[in-house]
C-alpha cells in the first residue's frame, strides 16, 4: 500500500462543460462535490477554464462565472470555415491492447459521429497474446473500422502498423482511454488547410473526471495535460541560426506574431502528447515513423510521440498548436497507477535523449550546451514539487491553485530520470530480439 504524503486528501471535482452565451447551469455543492473545473464553450469550441469553489447557494458560482461570461476576449471562431471539398481526408489511428473495454467502446462511439466530411477509423490490435475471451470482435461489430493486427509489443509497433494501412494525407492519433469532442477532426484538418507550412498539429487535452484524488493531483501537478493549457493557438517555429544550435530552439508565435515563449525543443511536450495529434503523411515518412525503441509497451516507456515532435523541429519543420481540437483524457484514477505513469514519464525522457544522441551526435553538443540552465530549471521544479506546489502560481486563487501535491509524484517522477538511460539500452536489446523472433 502506497503511504500518501501529509496533505488535505481532495475530495471529487466536478468536471462541467459551460456554454458561455446560455443561461448558466445552477451550480451548488451536492454529494458530487464542493468545486468544479468549469469549461467555458463558444460556438462549440473551449475558451477557456476556471476553477470554482461551490456552496449551497447557486448566485455564488454564478458570480464567478461571470467575468468569463462577460469577457469579450473569449469570443467564438470568426474566422471564415474551410469548406469541406478542401479538408484532408484523415486517417484516426488507435492502438489499443484491449484492457479498457468500455472506454474503447465510448470512443468508438465518438468516433462515430464526429463532424468531417472524409476520415477513416483504424484500430491496430496490439495484443502479444489474445486471450480466451476477446471482448474486441464486440466491439467492433457494425462499426465502419478497418482492424490492423501487429502482435509485436509497443505502442511505436502498432501505431506504425496502423499508419501503413491509413489512406489519409493526415494521420491522426489519439488513445483508447480518450473522448473526442465532435468538431475535433474538423479543426485539425482546418488549421493543415489554413496553415499548409505546419506539419503537424496538437490539440487541447482536458480530463473526463477529478473524481479520485489522483486525479485532482495530476491536474494540479502538471498544472494541464501537456502543461500549456493555454486557448490561443500559436505555431512552434524553430530558430533557424548557424552552427550547432541551428533548429535547436524554438518559439511559439501567435497568429499576430507576438513571441509567447521561446524554449528548447526538447521542452515540446507542454505544447502536445500522444492522447492528440496529427500529422502530414509526408512528414510523418520523413522522420522514420514511431522508433521501435521507445514507448509504452518496450522497457523505454514513453518517449515516442515527443520524439517525432522533437525531429520535426529539428528538420526545420513547424508544428501548430490548436486549443479548438480537443479531447477528454481519463486520468488515472489510484495514486499506484499516477506514480507508475510519473516514473514512466521520467525514464522516457532521458531514455528519448539517449535515442536521440544516438541518432544525430549534435544532440549531445546541444544537451551540454543547454545543461546549466535546464538543471537549474529541474532543481527549482523539483524543490517546488517536494513542496507540494504547482510549477506556476495561478492567476486566481482557487482550491485547485493551492491544491497541496503528495511528494512522492515528484519522488516517482525524478527517480525515473537516471533510470532511463539503462533502461533505452534494455529497449534497444528487446527489440532486436523481438525482430529475430518475428522474422524467424
Amino acid at each position: 500500500m502506497t503511504q500518501l504524503s501529509p496533505v488535505t486528501v481532495p475530495g471529487p471535482r466536478r468536471v462541467v462543460s459551460v456554454d458561455l452565451d446560455a443561461p448558466l447551469p445552477r451550480l451548488v455543492a451536492d454529494e458530487r462535490g464542493t468545486s468544479a473545473l468549469v469549461v467555458g464553450y463558444r460556438g462549440g469550441f473551449p475558451v477557456t477554464t476556471l476553477d470554482v469553489l461551490l456552496t449551497r447557494d447557486p448566485d455564488d458560482a454564478a458570480r464567478a462565472l461571470a467575468p468569463m461570461v462577460e469577457d469579450e476576449r473569449l469570443s467564438a471562431d470568426t474566422t471564415t470555415p474551410v469548406p469541406d471539398q478542401d479538408l484532408p481526408l484523415i486517417s484516426i489511428v488507435v492502438s489499443t491492447i484491449v484492457t479498457r473495454v468500455a472506454d474503447i467502446r465510448n470512443l468508438l462511439d465518438f468516433l462515430e459521429n464526429l463532424d468531417y466530411p472524409r476520415y477513416e477509423v483504424v484500430i491496430v490490435d496490439n495484443r502479444v497474446t489474445v486471450p480466451a475471451i476477446d471482448a474486441l470482435p464486440g466491439l467492433l461489430e457494425g462499426r465502419d473500422v478497418r482492424l490492423v493486427v501487429e502482435r509485436r509489443p509497443g505502442c511505436s509497433a502498432g501505431r506504425n502498423a496502423g499508419v501503413a494501412v491509413a489512406k489519409g494525407e493526415v494521420i491522426a492519433f489519439t488513445d483508447d482511454d480518450v473522448r473526442v469532442d465532435p468538431q475535433w477532426l474538423r479543426s485539425i484538418g482546418s488549421r493543415f488547410v489554413r496553415e499548409p507550412e505546419v506539419a503537424a498539429v496538437t490539440g487541447m487535452i482536458l480530463p473526463v473526471e477529478l473524481e479520485t484524488p489522483a486525479q485532482i493531483w495530476y491536474e494540479a501537478y502538471y498544472g494541464g495535460f501537456s502543461g500549456e493549457r493555454t486557448f490561443d493557438p500559436v505555431t512552434i517555429v524553430p530558430d533557424d541560426v548557424r552552427g550547432v544550435m541551428r533548429h535547436a530552439q524554438a518559439s511559439a508565435i501567435s497568429p499576430d506574431g507576438t513571441v509567447r515563449k521561446h524554449f528548447a525543443i526538447y521542452g515540446i511536450g507542454g505544447y502536445g502528447a500522444g492522447a492528440n495529434w496529427a500529422v502530414r503523411r509526408s512528414a510523418f515518412d520523413a522522420v522514420g515513423g514511431f522508433d521501435p525503441v521507445l514507448g509504452a509497451g518496450v522497457p523505454a516507456r514513453g518517449g515516442e510521440d515527443l520524439a517525432i515532435f522533437i525531429d520535426i523541429l529539428w528538420g526545420g519543420g513547424r508544428i501548430g498548436f490548436e486549443p479548438r481540437a480537443v479531447v477528454h483524457h481519463r486520468h488515472r484514477q489510484t495514486l499506484e497507477g499516477l506514480h507508475g505513469q510519473l516514473h514512466s514519464n521520467g525514464v522516457g525522457f532521458t531514455a528519448l535523449m539517449c535515442e536521440l544522441i544516438a541518432k544525430d551526435r549534435r544532440h549531445a553538443l546541444v544537451l551540454a550546451r543547454l545543461m546549466p540552465r535546464a538543471g537549474r530549471i529541474k532543481l527549482t521544479q523539483l524543490v517546488s514539487r517536494l513542496a507540494g506546489k504547482r510549477d506556476a502560481a495561478a492567476e486566481t486563487i482557487t482550491e485547485a491553485s493551492t491544491t497541496r501535491i503528495p511528494r512522492s509524484l515528484a519522488y516517482h517522477e525524478f527517480r525515473g530520470f537516471p533510470a532511463g538511460p539503462a533502461a533505452y539500452f534494455r529497449s534497444r536489446r528487446f527489440w532486436r530480439d523481438v525482430e529475430a523472433k518475428h522474422s524467424a
